[in-house]
């Protein structure tokens, strides 16, 4: 009895070889089909369509029993049919294996899509063309983004090329021109070629470049995102002008800085406007002046012609009159020569006044720098003594030398406030005054009082905008004189305020009205009386001393630190109440 074979089982080898080509076939077919994102089917020799996939349906609109056996130009528009595009195309294919190409073409519907069209040649066993395989992508929606990117770009270059009145350019990371536009070749005078790879520096005058400015510019601009500045710049040919500028520092997605936007206009006409504006009003409120004087002096003049005429009526109807009108010139004559007299005597003693008052400046620097010598000696001799470098020392003589120690420490401070006045008060104070960080001079400062402030339980609190996540705020001062008037603040209000209490310093994040940044420095003391607040800022007086109550300094302090704010360009200001505490407010130019 024979065998039979289970049903689906090959019979013979033959057919078992072709069931297992079938099974692969079977597969990509169904890959294939699948796919929904490609046209992918198969042509004859001559371009007539042999096989219709999902994605071609979708994507061109047509149902499989509408497309087989109609040729693949049905894809193109007219015109690419009217050239022969089609043909060339398998014909190209054929020649070469393969064609790759990008353009339009045409769904059921007649609309239009931009397609990425692959063409392969199919070849059998002998090597003879049987036909195609072709794959489309739909590529519509890429091709929209990507021209309206190159459109968007295109309409900016031709923006920034066509800006005459601004220098418009790019730096890379470390300052180094990337690239130039039409405004900066006619402000700076360096075309293209000149100047791109060389560093922006070139622009700023030598003294610039010295201090370190085009890269503190840049350093600015890294941290806080923009810097704006306005100054001299230099040309190709070596003239100035009188620039703003504004560089911006560039970030890609990532937050990475990848180079600096640079906006320069040229502002010396603007300048050279406004101080002739200035000449001019100034020059106008002089011919005022002296026009409003002439006319004066005009109607004086008609005034005394009258009364001249009318004398002259007079003198042959009263010459008693004349005669007494004569004594009485000679009178007036006499007190002129008297107010004369005390005018040049006043002027005599205001000029002795100010040389006394030069003498005394001169003295008290003098003594000044006389009492240091004794006073260093003081102390050294007195440091030897307390080390036991001159034999033992007891706890009383301990006592008693830092007695001795405190006394220098505080007759050195005394004299070193008088010194600074009496340089003040002579002019001899100089002022390096440049952006500066406000913070490190308030810290610098309350770390010097931290002694005294701790000694009577007395909290601190500091406020500064970058406490609350704002960005550092800098002020135009000179850093030591700022850490100066913090210091005599803080001491100030250390020294009047009582056991526990607070002190506060705070940098307010709005300016005033006058675009100036606020400093203020309040404390819970003792404050001060309405009619004291100007006082307190004179030379040598504290509030409320007296000979059974001498209180502690020279009373130089606020003196000193309202001359170096207003040095400095800015001013300082007092409010109290008594009782409750005083308000010292610090007004200066922000340093951006």
């Amino acid at each position: 009895m024979t065998d039979t074979p289970p049903r689906g089982t090959p019979k013979n080898g033959a057919s078992g070889e072709a069931s297992s080509r079938e099974a692969p076939e079977r597969l990509y077919q169904l890959l294939v089909e699948s796919v929904q994102d490609y046209a992918i089917f198969a042509l004859d020799r001559t371009g007539h369509i042999l096989t219709w996939s999902a994605g071609a349906a979708r994507l061109k609109g047509y149902a499989r029993t509408e497309i087989l056996g109609r040729h693949f130009s049905v894809f193109y528009p007219h015109e690419d049919v009217a050239a022969r595009k089609p043909h060339r195309e398998l014909e190209e294919a054929a020649r070469t294996g393969r064609l790759e190409d990008q353009g339009w073409r045409v769904r059921q519907d007649g609309t239009r899509f931009w397609a990425s069209v692959v063409i392969t040649a199919l070849y059998d066993e002998l090597g003879t063309l049987v036909g195609f395989a072709k794959v489309t992508r739909d590529l519509t929606e890429q091709r929209r983004e990507t021209d309206a990117l190159r459109e968007s770009e295109a309409r900016f270059r031709l923006l920034v090329e066509s800006v005459r009145d601004y220098a418009i350019f790019l730096l890379d990371p470390s300052g180094h021109v990337a690239t130039w536009n039409t405004g900066a070749e006619r402000i700076k005078g360096y075309d293209a070629t000149d100047i791109i790879g060389q560093h922006f520096s070139v622009f700023y005058p030598k003294e610039r470049i010295e201090e370190g400015f085009p890269q503190y510019e840049l350093e600015v601009a890294t941290r806080v995102g923009r810097f704006e500045d306005e100054g001299w710049r230099i040309r190709k040919d070596g003239s100035r002008f009188w620039a703003n500028v504004v560089i911006t520092a560039l970030r890609n997605s990532a937050g990475e800085l990848f180079g600096f936007a640079k906006v320069t206009r040229d502002l010396t006409e603007r300048r050279a406007a406004e101080e002739q504006a200035r000449r001019l009003a100034a020059e106008q409120a002089a011919r005022t002046e002296a026009e409003r004087r002439g006319e004066e002096l005009r109607l004086l003049s008609e005034q005394l012609e009258e009364q001249a005429i009318e004398l002259e009526h007079q003198r042959e109807e009263a010459q008693t009159l004349s005669e007494e009108l004569e004594q009485t010139n000679d009178e007036l004559q006499r007190a002129l020569a008297e107010a004369n007299d005390a005018r040049r005597a006043a002027e005599s003693a205001a000029a002795r006044a100010a040389e006394a008052n030069r003498a005394k400046s001169d003295f008290l620097a003098t003594m000044s720098h006389e009492l240091r010598t004794p006073l260093n000696a003081i102390a050294g001799y007195a440091q030897l003594l307390e080390m036991g470098l001159r034999g033992p020392v007891t706890t009383a003589q301990h006592e008693d030398l830092e007695r001795i120690l405190r006394s220098q420490v505080h007759l050195t401070k005394l004299i070193n406030e008088v010194l600074s006045y009496a340089r003040l008060e002579s002019g001899a104070i100089t002022y390096a005054v440049r952006p500066t960080l406000v913070a490190s001079a308030a810290a610098d400062a309350a770390a010097l009082v931290e002694p005294q402030r701790l000694a009577k339980g007395i909290t601190l609190d500091v406020r500064l905008p970058e406490h609350t996540g704002g960005s550092p705020l800098h002020v135009l001062a000179d850093h030591d004189k700022l850490q100066q008037i913090f210091i005599n603040l803080l001491a100030n209000a250390v020294k009047f305020t009582p056991q526990g209490g607070r002190i506060a310093l705070e940098l307010l994040c709005e300016p005033d009205a006058h675009g100036m940044a606020v400093i203020r420095v309040s404390d819970t003391g003792i404050g001060i009386p309405a009619d004291k607040l100007q006082a307190v800022f004179e030379p040598f007086v504290q509030i409320g001393r007296s000979l059974n109550s001498p209180g502690e300094g020279t009373g130089l302090g606020l003196a000193i630190s309202r001359d170096l704010a207003r040095g400095m360009g800015g001013d300082l200001t007092a409010e109290s109440v008594p009782g409750e505490g005083s308000v010292f407010t610090l007004t200066l130019a922000r340093g951006g």
